[in-house]
Protein backbone atom coordinates (compact mmCIF):
# COMPACT_ATOMS: atom_id res chain seq x y z
CA UNK A 1 0.00 0.00 0.00
CA UNK A 2 3.01 2.28 0.33
CA UNK A 3 2.14 3.75 3.72
CA UNK A 4 4.80 5.66 5.57
CA UNK A 5 5.45 5.97 9.28
CA UNK A 6 5.86 9.44 10.77
CA UNK A 7 6.88 10.78 14.13
CA UNK A 8 4.30 11.20 16.84
CA UNK A 9 5.09 12.76 20.22
CA UNK A 10 3.41 9.86 22.00
CA UNK A 11 4.68 7.11 19.75
CA UNK A 12 8.14 7.96 18.50
CA UNK A 13 9.71 7.27 15.12
CA UNK A 14 10.59 9.53 12.21
CA UNK A 15 9.69 10.13 8.60
CA UNK A 16 7.88 12.44 6.20
CA UNK A 17 4.41 13.89 6.95
CA UNK A 18 2.28 11.36 5.10
CA UNK A 19 0.45 9.00 7.45
CA UNK A 20 1.04 7.74 10.96
CA UNK A 21 1.28 4.00 11.55
CA UNK A 22 1.34 2.14 14.87
CA UNK A 23 1.92 -1.61 15.18
CA UNK A 24 1.09 -1.99 11.49
CA UNK A 25 -2.18 -0.03 11.53
CA UNK A 26 -2.62 3.40 9.96
CA UNK A 27 -4.02 5.74 12.62
CA UNK A 28 -3.75 9.17 11.00
CA UNK A 29 -3.62 10.75 7.57
CA UNK A 30 -1.58 13.66 6.25
CA UNK A 31 -1.18 16.29 8.98
CA UNK A 32 -0.52 19.03 6.45
CA UNK A 33 -4.11 19.17 5.16
CA UNK A 34 -7.31 20.09 7.03
CA UNK A 35 -9.11 16.85 6.25
CA UNK A 36 -10.94 14.59 8.70
CA UNK A 37 -12.45 11.14 8.26
CA UNK A 38 -15.53 10.56 10.39
CA UNK A 39 -15.55 6.85 11.17
CA UNK A 40 -18.40 4.88 12.72
CA UNK A 41 -18.25 1.32 14.01
CA UNK A 42 -21.18 -0.96 14.75
CA UNK A 43 -21.93 -4.49 15.88
CA UNK A 44 -24.97 -4.96 18.09
CA UNK A 45 -26.53 -1.48 18.18
CA UNK A 46 -27.64 0.67 15.24
CA UNK A 47 -29.99 3.16 16.85
CA UNK A 48 -27.97 6.10 15.56
CA UNK A 49 -28.32 5.24 11.87
CA UNK A 50 -31.30 7.56 11.12
CA UNK A 51 -29.69 10.52 12.93
CA UNK A 52 -26.29 9.97 11.32
CA UNK A 53 -27.79 9.67 7.84
CA UNK A 54 -29.81 12.87 8.33
CA UNK A 55 -26.69 14.71 9.43
CA UNK A 56 -24.54 13.49 6.54
CA UNK A 57 -27.22 14.48 4.04
CA UNK A 58 -27.83 17.89 5.64
CA UNK A 59 -24.13 18.68 5.79
CA UNK A 60 -23.48 17.17 2.34
CA UNK A 61 -20.56 15.07 3.51
CA UNK A 62 -19.61 11.41 3.46
CA UNK A 63 -18.28 9.21 6.24
CA UNK A 64 -16.85 5.71 6.70
CA UNK A 65 -18.65 2.84 8.36
CA UNK A 66 -16.87 -0.23 9.68
CA UNK A 67 -19.57 -2.72 10.56
CA UNK A 68 -19.49 -6.37 11.55
CA UNK A 69 -21.03 -9.22 9.61
CA UNK A 70 -23.52 -9.41 12.47
CA UNK A 71 -24.54 -5.83 11.69
CA UNK A 72 -24.69 -6.27 7.91
CA UNK A 73 -26.90 -9.35 8.30
CA UNK A 74 -29.30 -7.66 10.72
CA UNK A 75 -32.53 -7.13 8.77
CA UNK A 76 -33.47 -4.21 11.02
CA UNK A 77 -30.54 -2.22 9.64
CA UNK A 78 -30.72 -3.24 5.97
CA UNK A 79 -32.62 -0.21 4.67
CA UNK A 80 -30.23 2.29 6.28
CA UNK A 81 -27.13 0.33 5.23
CA UNK A 82 -28.30 0.40 1.61
CA UNK A 83 -28.98 4.14 1.92
CA UNK A 84 -25.47 4.72 3.30
CA UNK A 85 -24.03 2.83 0.35
CA UNK A 86 -26.16 4.67 -2.19
CA UNK A 87 -25.14 8.02 -0.68
CA UNK A 88 -21.52 7.18 -1.44
CA UNK A 89 -20.27 6.47 2.06
CA UNK A 90 -17.45 4.00 2.66
CA UNK A 91 -18.59 0.60 3.95
CA UNK A 92 -15.92 -1.68 5.36
CA UNK A 93 -15.34 -4.59 7.71
CA UNK A 94 -15.16 -4.56 11.50
CA UNK A 95 -14.81 -8.39 11.54
CA UNK A 96 -17.70 -10.82 11.34
CA UNK A 97 -18.41 -11.82 14.96
CA UNK A 98 -16.63 -8.96 16.79
CA UNK A 99 -13.91 -11.20 18.21
CA UNK A 100 -11.37 -10.00 20.74
CA UNK A 101 -8.05 -10.75 19.07
CA UNK A 102 -5.61 -10.22 21.90
CA UNK A 103 -5.48 -9.89 25.67
CA UNK A 104 -6.33 -6.46 27.13
CA UNK A 105 -3.39 -6.47 29.54
CA UNK A 106 -0.90 -8.50 27.50
CA UNK A 107 -1.29 -7.23 23.97
CA UNK A 108 1.15 -9.78 22.52
CA UNK A 109 -1.02 -12.65 23.78
CA UNK A 110 -3.32 -13.73 20.94
CA UNK A 111 -6.79 -15.04 21.71
CA UNK A 112 -7.48 -16.33 18.18
CA UNK A 113 -5.62 -18.61 15.82
CA UNK A 114 -4.73 -17.49 12.32
CA UNK A 115 -7.33 -19.86 10.90
CA UNK A 116 -10.03 -18.40 13.17
CA UNK A 117 -9.01 -14.86 12.24
CA UNK A 118 -9.04 -15.55 8.50
CA UNK A 119 -12.35 -17.45 8.56
CA UNK A 120 -14.05 -14.68 10.52
CA UNK A 121 -12.72 -11.92 8.28
CA UNK A 122 -13.65 -13.77 5.09
CA UNK A 123 -17.19 -14.21 6.42
CA UNK A 124 -17.48 -10.47 6.99
CA UNK A 125 -16.55 -9.84 3.36
CA UNK A 126 -19.21 -12.32 2.26
CA UNK A 127 -21.72 -10.06 3.99
CA UNK A 128 -20.29 -7.05 2.17
CA UNK A 129 -20.49 -8.80 -1.19
CA UNK A 130 -24.23 -9.18 -0.71
CA UNK A 131 -24.32 -5.39 -0.81
CA UNK A 132 -22.33 -5.35 -4.03
CA UNK A 133 -19.10 -4.35 -2.27
CA UNK A 134 -16.04 -6.37 -3.25
CA UNK A 135 -12.93 -6.63 -1.10
CA UNK A 136 -11.08 -4.43 -3.60
CA UNK A 137 -13.51 -1.64 -2.76
CA UNK A 138 -13.15 -2.09 0.99
CA UNK A 139 -9.44 -2.66 1.51
CA UNK A 140 -9.30 -0.90 4.88
CA UNK A 141 -10.16 -3.07 7.88
CA UNK A 142 -10.80 -1.69 11.37
CA UNK A 143 -10.34 -4.34 14.09
CA UNK A 144 -13.07 -5.20 16.61
CA UNK A 145 -12.74 -3.36 19.92
CA UNK A 146 -10.13 -1.23 18.09
CA UNK A 147 -7.60 -3.63 19.64
CA UNK A 148 -4.90 -5.53 17.76
CA UNK A 149 -1.18 -6.24 17.65
CA UNK A 150 1.54 -6.56 15.01
CA UNK A 151 0.59 -10.16 14.27
CA UNK A 152 -2.99 -9.15 13.46
CA UNK A 153 -1.69 -6.36 11.23
CA UNK A 154 0.58 -8.86 9.44
CA UNK A 155 -2.25 -11.36 8.92
CA UNK A 156 -4.40 -8.52 7.59
CA UNK A 157 -1.73 -7.55 5.04
CA UNK A 158 -1.41 -11.16 3.94
CA UNK A 159 -5.11 -11.07 3.07
CA UNK A 160 -4.56 -8.05 0.84
CA UNK A 161 -6.01 -5.56 3.32
CA UNK A 162 -4.70 -2.62 5.36
CA UNK A 163 -5.44 -2.35 9.07
CA UNK A 164 -6.61 1.08 10.26
CA UNK A 165 -7.55 2.46 13.65
CA UNK A 166 -8.72 5.72 15.21
CA UNK A 167 -6.43 8.66 15.93
CA UNK A 168 -5.78 8.83 19.69
CA UNK A 169 -6.06 12.01 21.76
CA UNK A 170 -9.80 12.61 22.16
CA UNK A 171 -12.61 10.86 24.04
CA UNK A 172 -14.76 10.25 20.96
CA UNK A 173 -14.51 6.48 21.28
CA UNK A 174 -16.01 6.64 24.80
CA UNK A 175 -19.44 7.56 23.41
CA UNK A 176 -20.54 3.96 24.06
CA UNK A 177 -20.28 4.29 27.85
CA UNK A 178 -23.30 4.67 30.13
CA UNK A 179 -23.80 5.94 33.71
CA UNK A 180 -23.95 2.48 35.26
CA UNK A 181 -20.27 2.06 34.33
CA UNK A 182 -19.38 4.50 37.09
CA UNK A 183 -16.06 6.29 36.62
CA UNK A 184 -15.71 4.91 33.10
CA UNK A 185 -18.74 6.88 31.94
CA UNK A 186 -17.97 9.85 29.68
CA UNK A 187 -20.80 12.26 28.95
CA UNK A 188 -21.43 14.12 25.68
CA UNK A 189 -20.03 17.41 26.92
CA UNK A 190 -16.75 15.78 27.90
CA UNK A 191 -16.50 14.03 24.54
CA UNK A 192 -17.17 17.26 22.63
CA UNK A 193 -14.76 19.30 24.73
CA UNK A 194 -12.02 16.73 24.26
CA UNK A 195 -12.28 17.03 20.47
CA UNK A 196 -12.37 20.81 20.37
CA UNK A 197 -9.62 21.13 23.00
CA UNK A 198 -7.36 18.83 20.98
CA UNK A 199 -8.01 20.89 17.86
CA UNK A 200 -6.93 24.03 19.71
CA UNK A 201 -3.89 22.65 21.47
CA UNK A 202 -2.24 20.37 18.91
CA UNK A 203 0.09 22.11 16.48
CA UNK A 204 -1.57 20.18 13.62
CA UNK A 205 -5.08 20.54 14.97
CA UNK A 206 -7.27 17.70 13.71
CA UNK A 207 -5.50 17.49 10.35
CA UNK A 208 -5.59 13.94 9.01
CA UNK A 209 -7.69 12.74 11.95
CA UNK A 210 -9.58 9.45 11.92
CA UNK A 211 -12.34 10.41 14.37
CA UNK A 212 -14.17 7.32 15.58
CA UNK A 213 -17.53 7.04 17.31
CA UNK A 214 -20.31 4.47 17.35
CA UNK A 215 -23.37 4.20 15.13
CA UNK A 216 -25.37 2.85 18.03
CA UNK A 217 -25.00 2.45 21.77
CA UNK A 218 -26.48 0.59 24.71
CA UNK A 219 -29.92 2.01 25.62
CA UNK A 220 -28.58 2.68 29.10
CA UNK A 221 -26.70 5.60 27.58
CA UNK A 222 -29.55 8.06 27.51
CA UNK A 223 -27.66 10.91 25.80
CA UNK A 224 -26.33 9.96 22.41
CA UNK A 225 -23.25 11.61 20.96
CA UNK A 226 -24.49 11.13 17.39
CA UNK A 227 -27.07 13.80 18.24
CA UNK A 228 -24.18 16.23 18.75
CA UNK A 229 -22.66 15.59 15.32
CA UNK A 230 -24.38 18.50 13.52
CA UNK A 231 -22.88 20.97 15.99
CA UNK A 232 -19.44 19.34 15.84
CA UNK A 233 -19.38 19.23 12.04
CA UNK A 234 -20.51 22.83 11.64
CA UNK A 235 -17.96 24.04 14.18
CA UNK A 236 -15.11 22.25 12.42
CA UNK A 237 -16.29 23.34 8.98
CA UNK A 238 -16.13 26.94 10.22
CA UNK A 239 -12.47 26.29 11.02
CA UNK A 240 -11.79 25.16 7.47
CA UNK A 241 -11.91 21.39 7.86
CA UNK A 242 -13.14 19.14 5.08
CA UNK A 243 -14.83 15.81 5.86
CA UNK A 244 -13.79 12.93 3.59
CA UNK A 245 -14.04 9.15 3.38
CA UNK A 246 -11.17 7.20 4.87
CA UNK A 247 -9.93 6.11 1.45
CA UNK A 248 -9.88 9.74 0.34
CA UNK A 249 -7.99 10.69 3.50
CA UNK A 250 -5.32 8.04 3.03
CA UNK A 251 -5.21 7.98 -0.77
CA UNK A 252 -5.78 11.62 -1.75
CA UNK A 253 -4.14 11.20 -5.15
CA UNK A 254 -6.27 8.23 -6.20
CA UNK A 255 -9.69 8.64 -7.75
CA UNK A 256 -12.32 6.15 -6.67
CA UNK A 257 -14.62 4.23 -8.95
Amino acid sequence: MGFMFIADPLIGGSGPPDVTEVLGAVIRGDRSTKKIALVFTGDEFGDGLPAVIRTLKAEQIQASFFLTGNFYRNKAFKKQIVELRDLGNYLGSHSDKHLLYCDWTNRDSLLVTRAEFEKDLKNSYKALRKLGIDKSGARYFLPPYEWYNETIASWTRDMGLQLVNFTPGTRSTADYTYPEMGKRYVDNQTVMESILDYEQKDVNGLNGFILLSHVGTDPRRREKFYDELPSLIRTLKSKGYQFVRIDELLEPRLSRD
